[in-house]
């Protein structure tokens, strides 16, 4: 590992060791403080710690969501593939 990253959540500095450069690690941390600000920003007086637990369900729902559309991108395409395999393999017959 590298040394730490420093970041800046919730108005609070946290030292963050990874694998990953630098950069990247910064990107994801401004992706997370973006998520607090919105929710911050939609919801009056909530405490810090339940401000980290919705983004944290907003940013696992996201994550599911890719998911599912990725599964789904993939089903499509090998639906996609088989279709035209067997159209070619009716060509070559």
């Amino acid at each position: 590992m590298e040394k730490p990253i420093r970041i800046k959540l919730l108005d609070h500095e946290y030292f963050i060791r990874s694998d990953e450069n630098e950069e990247w690690v910064k990107n994801i941390a401004q992706y997370i403080h973006d998520k607090f600000g919105e929710i911050r920003e939609n919801t009056e007086g909530l405490s810090e710690t339940k401000t980290a637990i919705l983004a944290a369900f907003d940013i696992a729902s996201e994550y599911f969501q890719l998911l599912k559309a990725r599964d789904d991108l993939v089903e499509n395409i090998e639906r996609r593939a088989q279709t035209l395999n067997s159209h070619i393999d009716s060509i070559t017959m």
